[in-house]
């Protein structure tokens, strides 16, 4: 037997022994982040409907009698400084930006409780050919990128998801949407025969073992400008990786590192070890170990890229290679010595062992293929 609603309430029901129920959220454990649900009981539909309006409104929470009115945009906003804002670091300046400049001016309007899946189709199709906004005059260009949409959606999704569990709607229509692919990019290793002029131009510049602390340890940037002095151990070359700093409404913040397996000791090799202490001592009094060249503080991971750039050009390498790719230089240059694939895991941090057979299948290919030459030969 189904179990009648009210038309256009979701959260009130009738029970199969002839009584009305209405549901609402009270809070989260904070165990587990689930809903803790209330409800109250009344013989008729509208009797159900005050009882519950009354608990609302004692528990402090949405009147029932609105909560069909939330309009999209409303309800983003509403999720994003209630739910999302709170739990999350680097990706709220996304989400504010996708609330903001996507969904109000394109979806914003639209009742909460009428979203329909062919409504995100459609803005997810209008976003893909011409979502970008126009910054300057002969912008041609508006499509946003498959990641974005994909961004976008993920997002979106979760925003409905807990409208489901309020019970502000009873299904989620993003659920069915149908997304462009992943855009997948093949990361390129440095070239071999073009690291010694790579690492040329960084000494020239100045910067010659944070580089080089890279090439042969390959941590992400972030975790390479969050070095401390005191993350050091000499004596038994080994670096402790143990935090991360990223851009956070535009000031570079230390926080903890992206995954749990970041959080680790690695080995230095004895060359990486001489030039680190070469380094320190050129700024003894700097608890910092690689600090700006321009400010004395701490590198903001998006200005090693810009470095990383600058470098690219005075070693004359012309290939896009991107600052990721010193990481993905040093993991294909370990796959490729025949390292066991757990021990790569573990170096690199990843927090599953496919990421690290992505690289490991990769350099064992290219290997495998020059054996087969050799063998040819």
């Amino acid at each position: 037997m189904s179990k009648k609603r009210a038309n256009g309430e979701d959260n009130i029901r009738k029970r199969k022994d002839g009584r009305w129920e209405g549901r609402y959220t009270v809070g989260h454990a904070p165990e587990t982040g689930k809903a803790i649900y209330k409800n109250v009981l009344a013989k008729t539909q509208e009797e159900c409907r005050e009882k519950l309006a009354a608990a609302l409104e004692q528990a402090g929470k949405i009147d029932a009698s609105k909560t069909g009115q939330f309009t999209v945009g409303q309800w983003a906003k509403t999720w994003f400084e209630n739910y999302a804002k709170p739990s999350i670091r680097k990706t709220a300046a996304y989400y504010k930006n996708y609330i903001d400049k996507h969904i109000v001016p394109n979806i914003g309007k639209v009742k909460l409780n009428r979203l329909t899946t062919l409504n995100l189709q459609k803005f997810y199709n209008k976003a893909k050919a011409k979502g970008q906004i126009k910054r300057y005059e002969g912008m041609k260009v508006l499509s946003l990128s498959n990641k974005t949409i994909r961004g976008l959606h993920a997002m979106l999704r979760q925003c409905l998801d807990q409208a489901v569990q309020e019970r502000l709607i009873p299904y989620n229509p993003a659920a069915g949407c149908k997304l462009p692919p992943k855009e997948k990019k093949e990361m390129q290793a440095l070239p071999a025969e073009k690291i010694s002029a790579y690492l040329a131009a960084a000494e020239d510049h100045g910067v010659l073992p944070m580089f080089y602390l890279e090439l042969t340890t390959g941590i992400r940037r972030g975790e390479l400008v969050a070095l401390l002095w005191d993350d050091l151990d000499p004596e038994n070359q080994t670096l402790s990786i143990s935090k991360s700093a990223g851009r956070i409404n535009g000031e570079v913040k230390v926080t903890q590192p992206k995954t749990t397996n970041s959080v680790q000791m690695i080995y230095l090799p004895q060359k990486t070890i001489a030039l680190l202490i070469q380094e320190h001592a050129k700024h003894l009094s700097k608890p910092i170990m690689f600090p700006s060249l321009v400010t004395g503080r701490l590198y903001g991971p998006d200005c090693i890229g810009l470095l990383h750039k600058s470098l690219l050009k005075k070693a004359g390498i012309t290939e896009n290679f991107p600052f990721h790719g010193l990481r993905h230089t040093f993991c294909t240059n370990l796959a490729n010595a025949g390292m066991n694939p757990k021990a790569l895991q573990y170096i690199m941090g990843h927090s599953n062992i496919t990421m690290t057979l992505n690289y490991y299948a990769h350099a064992t290919f290219a290997s495998a293929r020059a054996e087969m030459e050799r063998l040819a030969a």
